[in-house]
């Protein structure tokens, strides 16, 4: 008989970054990090050893086994200064993954994001060759996990299509909004042909984690290179559980509850 492990699974750090700039907007400033301090993250990153994979070789094979001591590095929303961070991380071999919001490419309007210098989909295949690989996040960056079904599907469905036509190749990750996600709509992303999704949780991942609500570390502007170090060795944050927490299902039903209003108003306009 083979006895079932009765060890945690190993913490895998996935972090998220959003802005890398010295000049953020008042809006944009806790969600960035400076040049000088991203350059000491991703040397770190050298320095504890840790091997980059992009998302979807995350999830690739599940039992696929993983490189030596994995980290993944996300970025959210499209801003016009990851092109400096992306060769920062080609010149130390890091690769990552960018999810964009296809409304900036084009000047749609977008809720709940800052006002700052956005990518542009010329730069998207060049952001490919440095190692980055492209996700979707939404298209306006609805809250998802609220919005009427119509609303959410267009904003899982529609990026994959622009993004797929820019790149000419499968996109195949999706990140949630805010982070915020229920079970339908973790069921449309996957109907859509995604085959992984980012959440927040701020908490690690696992190999035990859902490919479709991956738990993500929150870097922001107070997160120092000594946090960062915690967290690449598997300390200073909580394992996300296998199984959602009770606590947060409330959350999320009394969160779909109060939208409610707003949803039937969104129907009849």
């Amino acid at each position: 008989m083979t006895l079932r492990s009765t060890q945690p699974p190993e913490p895998i750090p996935i972090l998220l970054y959003h802005a890398v700039t010295d000049r953020p907007g008042p809006d944009l400033a806790t969600w960035s990090v400076t040049p000088a301090r991203f350059r000491e993250h991703l040397d770190c990153m050298r320095d504890e050893g840790r091997t980059p994979i992009t998302v979807s070789a995350f999830v690739a094979t599940p039992g696929q086994e993983l490189p030596e001591r994995p980290v993944v590095v996300t970025f959210d929303d499209g801003y016009a200064d990851f092109v400096q961070a992306a060769e920062e991380m080609a010149a130390r071999g890091l690769v990552s993954t960018l999810y964009v919001t296809t409304g900036v490419l084009d000047g749609s309007p977008t809720i709940g994001m800052p006002s700052a210098p956005m990518l542009t989909a010329g730069q998207l295949t060049l952001l490919e060759a440095l190692g980055v690989e492209v996700g979707a996040h939404a298209h306006h960056h609805h809250h998802v996990d609220v919005a009427p079904k119509s609303v959410a599907r267009d904003e899982i469905r529609r990026p994959k299509a622009i993004l797929e036509d820019l790149l000419g190749h499968p996109v195949v990750s999706y990140a949630y909004p805010h982070g915020s996600y229920r079970e339908a709509v973790r069921e449309q992303v996957r109907a859509a042909g995604y085959t992984s999704a980012c959440a927040v949780r701020n908490a690690f991942s696992s190999v035990a984690d859902n490919p479709f609500s991956l738990a993500r570390l929150t870097v922001r502007d107070f997160t120092t290179t000594d946090t960062l170090r915690g967290w690449l060795r598997g300390i200073g944050a909580p394992l996300a559980p296998k199984r959602e927490l009770i606590r947060t299902k409330v959350w999320r039903v009394r969160r779909w509850v109060a939208a409610g209003p707003a949803r039937q108003q969104a129907r009849r306009a």
